[in-house]
């Protein structure tokens, strides 16, 4: 017997899935809320269905709620991993594979949450395209929520009936918060992708079947609710953007905003009421499910494949994609799966075997990797080689979130009284295979000081995965006290450039320049030579998977940044070392750049000659 669904949770689904959509698409800054909306839909819909068993039967048939759950959700997840992955593995480049194959196997297994927590909260993956499997990282969650959910009713319901249910839920919604605060703070990486911090979003879900119809009646009668409610969800996702501290305060907005919308839905305004039950809505509704899976592999494959971003038409065309898929898959594969009698054994037998082909088929995709490259124009490299990263990235000596002090970290004659000091973020760490070098051969001892998204410019940006403001100053703070115990011959500062004033009007160049005199103001007195070593050219590709895919010439697109330093900073300027007519991609058979934004650490050796002689010149070396 099919179930007869309600036409305003269909809706809501409809406008959750196309708010990732279009955010996906580039098009919605703060679009990423629609997968808020589906948590709140969710903790609704899978708290009512467990309180209704266990009223009725005084207890939970876990087998089957999960094989409910296994077969509402695996075919069409199935069918989108095994397509992508195949799809993947015979138009991406080799040097995906590795990655793409764990991905696959993260997403078919529900932990890709922590997979990509993990990934995103590497600074060096800035700029890099995400995996066409990151939307999983949202059903891990549901999965995750659905594996502990039907215990903790359970119990609450036997120790204390419904009220006791009411009061637990409550529990876990408030700690759940309180840890989501505390982690946006601390890690706001892991905080956006990890269930403990999202279980509030789909408890609030869970809360509202505990509003009475009295209280419904007396309080969310009003029309007017849920126009306000719509209006914040609208609102949010074009106010909210990647800068935005998430979850969070932030996530409050559009999470109670749904659970008034569920709250109120009886009592919609006319206009909001009749467009929910339209059928091109109701439509969306159906497939947001299938809508959700297909999108982001749709939009993000021919991106990697093409190396550029889609154009207007193309973005079209693979948006219409998605919507054809989605509802073959709902019509062919989602619907005819869902009701058909299979016993729970059966269906645990079919998840089974379906996790074990993704996961065969992961492996057989990073078994079929190859680090050797030869490029369109018969370059050849080792992209393993190229990706590899400085020794201070290695050793601890480049510290990240959370970290605010720098180890010891010396280099270059470690046993030489004369100290140069190289101090900033992880464009500042990209030059320790060079520093190294000229330390070695100058008598230079090389003090590291370097933390990813702190660059030695005293500004202060907008958030992100690796940056705080107290934390990145307190790392400034420990390294001025560090050069003021070491005084340095020379301190070498620099840091990624390329960034804009945040929430002001100030002008950005007069922000950086800024920033460096702040700098400069607190170690003029501790050292001879306050050197800026200015930004090394910012690619507008990754370079090296551009070298696999392309003519190594179409690769030549790094952009130079700005020479200009602070009034009494010295200034010393890379780019005449990287650059003539224009920026090159490989100079004198080695790769510049490891990344869309980082030197290799062969070039930056291959720069150590040029470093010293310009030590030579100004007076560090003698």
């Amino acid at each position: 017997m099919r179930t007869v669904r309600e036409p305003h949770i269909q809706s809501l689904r409809a406008l959750a899935a196309l708010l990732v959509l279009i955010y996906h698409a580039d098009l919605l800054p703060g679009g990423y809320i629609g997968v808020d909306i589906f948590y709140v839909i969710s903790g609704y819909l899978i708290t009512n269905l467990l309180l209704r068993e266990i009223e009725e039967r005084n207890n939970l048939a876990f087998a089957a709620f999960y094989a409910r759950r296994f077969k509402r959700l695996l075919p069409a997840s199935f069918l989108v991993v095994l397509t992508t992955g195949i799809t993947g593995w015979a138009v991406l480049p080799s040097t995906y594979r590795a990655d793409f194959g764990r991905d696959l196997i993260a997403a078919s297994t529900y932990i890709s949450n922590f997979l990509f927590a993990l990934w995103n909260a590497d600074y060096q993956n800035l700029g890099s395209t995400p995996s066409p499997f990151i939307h999983f990282w949202s059903l891990a969650v549901e999965e995750q929520f659905y594996l502990f959910w039907p215990i903790i009713i359970l119990i609450l319901f036997r120790l204390k009936g419904r009220k006791g249910v009411f009061y637990g839920v409550l529990a876990v919604a408030s700690f759940s918060f309180i840890f989501s605060l505390y982690l946006t703070e601390g890690s706001p990486v892991w905080s956006f992708y990890i269930l403990p911090t999202r279980a509030w979003e789909l408890a609030i879900g869970a809360l509202i079947l505990f509003a009475s119809e009295r209280m419904r009646e007396r309080i969310f009668s009003r029309p007017q609710w849920g126009l306000l409610a719509l209006l914040l969800i609208v609102g949010s996702s074009i106010i909210y953007n990647e800068n935005t501290s998430f979850p969070g305060t932030a996530a409050i907005i559009p999470v109670l905003a749904t659970a008034l919308l569920i709250l109120s839905m009886n009592k919609w305004p006319p206009f909001l009421d009749k467009t929910s039950r339209h059928g091109v809505v109701q439509w969306l509704g159906k497939i947001s499910y299938p809508l959700y899976l297909w999108h982001w592999p749709v939009l993000v494959i021919p991106e990697i494949y093409l190396s550029r971003e889609l154009t207007p038409l193309e973005l079209v065309v693979a948006i219409f994609i998605v919507l054809l898929l989605a509802d073959f898959t709902h019509r062919f594969v989602e619907e005819p799966l869902r009701y058909r009698a299979v016993s729970s054994k059966k269906v645990y037998l079919s998840t089974l075997l379906a996790t074990l082909v993704s996961v065969f088929l992961g492996l057989a995709i990073i078994f079929s990797y190859n680090s050797s490259i030869t490029s369109a124009s018969g370059f050849s490299f080792d992209i393993d080689e190229v990706r590899q990263k400085p020794k201070n990235n290695l050793d601890g000596c480049h510290i990240h979130v959370g970290v605010t002090v720098a180890p010891k970290c010396e280099y270059g004659d470690t046993t030489s009284n004369k100290t140069v000091v190289l101090y900033g973020d992880s464009h500042a760490a990209q030059w320790l295979p060079a520093l190294d070098i000229v330390g070695r051969e100058n008598g230079l001892k090389i003090v590291s000081l370097t933390k990813s998204a702190c660059p030695a410019a005293e500004v202060i940006k907008e958030l992100s995965s690796q940056y705080r403001v107290a934390d990145c100053q307190a790392f400034r703070d420990s390294s001025i006290k560090r050069i003021s115990q070491i005084k340095p011959s020379a301190v070498i500062m620099t840091g990624m450039q390329p960034f804009t004033a945040p929430n002001s009007e100030i002008n950005s160049r007069n922000w950086w320049l800024s920033g460096e005199a702040t700098a400069l103001s607190r170690i003029k007195k501790y050292t001879d030579f306050p050197i800026y070593l200015t930004d090394t050219p910012l690619p507008q590709v990754d370079i090296p998977t551009c070298l696999a895919e392309m003519a190594r010439e179409k690769c030549d697109t790094s952009r130079p940044i700005s020479p200009e330093v602070a009034p009494g900073l010295i200034p010393l300027n890379p780019t005449p070392w990287l650059c003539e007519e224009t920026c090159p991609a490989v100079i004198d058979g080695v790769v510049v750049y490891r990344d869309k934004s980082h030197l290799t650490v062969a070039m930056s050796q291959y720069l150590a000659p040029y470093l010293a002689k310009e030590l030579i010149r100004l007076g560090v070396i003698k």
